[in-house]
């Protein structure tokens, strides 16, 4: 059998449906063998890094792995981006970089390059993936695959990469089915189990703390069935959103630099913070960590053994073990971990007091992005999924969009590239076209990624992006405003930052167009793609409140309440 066609009933196996790329000379092999199969399919893209993020959206959407293919060199070096933003989000994508020949390759020579296009990609990400290596034999191309898939979807899950020679792909070869390589397993913590649970039952004020780490849908379901029977109160991280129900009433909101208020004051007057899948950066905890840490304990379930190692807490009891493992172990030994009336009182009082929607009242001028984003949450669809891409409108999105319990909210957290959102809700469309998406991003995001368009035209996806233009990157410009003393370089018209004509743009790729300057001139099936609706919020200064400014406690937010 020839290698291509192998890699092909590897992924027909595997259930992949599509995969996700760009042609190119040193993939065309693995393209050609791909469009004669009747299971999966290939979906050209209009650029690497895109193909690469919808390939992202179609794991995240699906729970399976995605799968992105690109040619040597450029090919191979576009999607780095997206490489490490799989890596830092832990999504699970298969990169086939297709490579020269295995006879035109310089391996240790000293020359900088002998093949055409060569690129040692294998050296660029070993960094930002779990498993990179060149697979210059094709009797080794079998278990090489089935490791890699193995390491991309064991443990903590992220990416791994498969660089291909030319000659490789075309050779033939009498392949043998190999049995998957052992899937990795957690280190497991030697803390005892009980000892947290004996720590949540004794807290005056306990909280559950929703990360990323709920991605996996065997782990969700568990952490759901565990945050039902404990009704303990609970706050999500920026990767936490739309992983459980955000409308429920014992949900604080989101936490964070940009978190809302009310749920930062609710993490900064608890005293045991039971973290499920999240890493705590200083996006979540802001650098000067008194108040928070202040007579607080913090229990942490990480699959992770090194994000645990390498925390700042002074109180930490860490959990090394999967989520579902420690909520099935709370179950098992039937402990009351119940909160108080008085918490949860205390709790509902934070939240009518100091909501976002009283930070909008109190201290946002131009409030049509925040109005325009919770139009678009109360009339989407109840198994909607919201895509926001990176700047004020990731913000603005994360801040009113309080996902339902069969909703979805996917961004970027780690990685954060501009140009995410659209390829990454085409990705996802791609793996339901029932499904409703919403895509929020500025008229920034959309001049990284406006070629990711024809996709959602093209292949008539659901997807409604709406782009809040206000002719400026507006969250740089609130940055330059506190500290650069208001020199707009490079970010409005004046500092040299020009946007296009977003209806000509729509009409290029032909997609409905619609612009709006007001709240009420949105309507429900504006929200139903293909389409694009550009909000027009003019040149007046936009913001993002409340914001966590550098050197403040995180329940002490800009500006005061």
């Amino acid at each position: 059998m020839k290698a291509s066609d192998y890699i092909v009933k590897f992924l027909e196996a595997e259930g992949i449906e599509y995969v996700f790329g760009y042609q190119g000379g040193m993939i065309t092999h693995l393209v050609d063998s791909l469009s004669k199969s009747g299971k999966v399919r290939f979906v050209q893209c209009y650029h690497e890094q895109s193909a690469a993020f919808a390939a992202e959206g179609y794991a995240r959407a699906t729970g399976k792995f995605g799968v992105c293919i690109t040619t040597s060199g450029p090919g191979a070096t576009n999607t780095t981006t997206s490489i490490g933003n799989a890596y830092f989000d832990s999504i699970p994508v298969l990169y086939i970089t297709g490579q020269v020949n295995s006879f035109e390759y310089k391996y240790d020579s000293p020359i900088r390059q002998k093949g055409f296009q060569e690129t040692d990609i294998v050296s660029v990400v070993k960094p930002i993936t779990k498993y990179a290596a060149l697979c210059d034999d094709v009797k080794r191309l079998a278990p090489e695959l089935r490791k890699a898939v193995s390491i991309m979807t064991g443990g903590r899950k992220g990416p791994v990469v498969i660089d291909l020679p030319m000659n490789v792909q075309r050779a033939d070869f009498e392949f043998e089915d190999m049995p998957p390589s052992q899937m990795e397993s957690a280190e497991q913590s030697t803390c005892d189990v009980s000892a947290a649970i004996d720590a949540l039952c004794s807290a005056k004020r306990p909280l559950v703390l929703c990360g990323g780490g709920l991605s996996d849908k065997r782990v969700n379901a568990a952490a759901q069935k565990f945050l039902a029977e404990s009704n303990l109160p609970y706050a999500v991280s920026l990767m936490g959103k739309g992983l459980v129900d955000e409308r429920n009433q014992r949900c604080a909101g989101m936490i964070g630099s940009y978190g809302n208020r009310c749920a930062n004051m609710v993490l900064a007057e608890a005293d045991v913070v039971l973290a499920l899948g999240s890493r705590l950066d200083l996006r979540q905890t802001g650098n000067r960590k008194s108040a928070l840490l202040k007579d607080k304990l913090f229990i942490r379930v990480d699959i992770d053994s090194c994000e645990l190692k390498e925390s700042q807490l002074p109180r930490q009891l860490a959990l090394n073990m999967d989520v579902a493992g420690f909520c099935n172990a709370v179950e098992s030994l039937e402990a009351d971990v119940s909160p108080s009336a008085e918490w949860l009182s205390r709790i509902a009082e934070l939240k009518a007091t100091y909501s976002q929607e009283q930070d909008i009242v109190r201290h946002v001028k131009n409030r049509l992005p925040y109005t325009a984003v919770g139009f678009c949450a109360e009339n989407a669809a109840d198994d909607a999924l919201f895509v926001a891409d990176i700047g004020q409108n990731q913000m603005w999105a994360a801040q009113m969009v309080r996902c339902g319990r069969k909703q979805g909210f996917f961004t970027s957290g780690g990685m954060a590239p501009m140009g995410y959102a659209i390829p990454a809700a085409a990705g996802a469309a791609f793996a339901d076209r029932s499904r409703q998406v919403i895509c929020f991003c500025g008229d920034g995001g959309m001049h990284m990624s406006v070629q990711s368009l024809m996709l959602i035209s093209q292949y008539a996806l659901p997807v409604s992006v709406i782009v809040f233009n206000n002719y400026a990157l507006g969250m740089i410009t609130q940055f330059q405003s506190l500290y650069f003393d208001g020199n707009m370089a490079g970010t409005v018209r004046s500092g040299g930052y020009l946007v296009p004509s977003m209806k000509d743009i729509a009409a290029a790729y032909g997609l409905p167009y619609h612009r709006v300057s007001s709240v009420t001139e949105l309507t429900p099936q504006m929200l139903t793609g293909p389409r694009l609706v550009e909000l027009d919020l003019g040149e007046e200064r936009t913001t993002v409140v409340p914001k966590l400014e550098f050197d403040h406690d995180l329940n002490n937010m800009t500006p005061p309440f």
